[in-house]
């Protein structure tokens, strides 16, 4: 493809727009998107000031009660409160001792607190099932532990349908 702007060279940057509610695309040479100021991307931009904001989009500033309820890493001496000012973790054992701290941020980053990836077409239908019955798990688990027997058994009762129609399947 060539560049839309000098029709001579490849295209290597290609943006799209869309403004009120309609989409264009452009499509240029580096050349000619350098000269419309186009690639002057911010470096002062980080993904640890995006994770700072997203962490104190709750409240601007440490209020003294985080502070009091703060606490640090035993390895790093990181305290949750400078990761909410900095977004940056010290070591790999914060993500341990923050724990359910982080689901929130977690959460609004990824749309979920646990990794799932994709699902190959053809193993899909099996992993799918197989995900299905582990989050049953957790709910039974769950349902024991707040001694909810009747939502225990119900819970059971779908695991073992579905392990069923698996067996009967092969």
């Amino acid at each position: 493809m060539l560049c839309d702007e000098c029709v001579k060279r490849p295209a290597t940057v290609h943006i799209t727009k869309v403004e009120n509610g309609k989409k264009s695309d452009i499509h240029l040479c580096e050349q000619c998107a350098m000269e419309k100021n186009l690639l002057s991307i911010s470096t002062s931009f980080s993904v640890n000031d995006l994770l700072a904001g997203l962490l104190n989009s709750g409240g601007a500033a440490l209020k003294k009660s985080d502070l009091v309820n703060d606490i640090n890493c035993d390895v790093c001496g990181l305290s949750y409160g400078k990761f909410k000012e900095t977004g940056r973790f010290g070591c790999g054992n914060c993500y341990k001792v923050f724990g359910e701290r982080l689901n929130p941020l977690f959460k609004k980053v990824h749309g979920n607190t646990s990794h799932t990836g994709k699902i190959p077409n053809r193993a899909g239908s099996r992993i799918k099932v197989q995900r299905e019955v582990e989050r049953l798990k957790q709910k039974l688990e769950e349902a024991v532990k707040s001694e909810e027997y009747e939502k225990a058994a119900a819970i059971r009762d779908k695991i073992r349908e579905i392990n069923k129609r698996g067996k009967g399947e092969m």
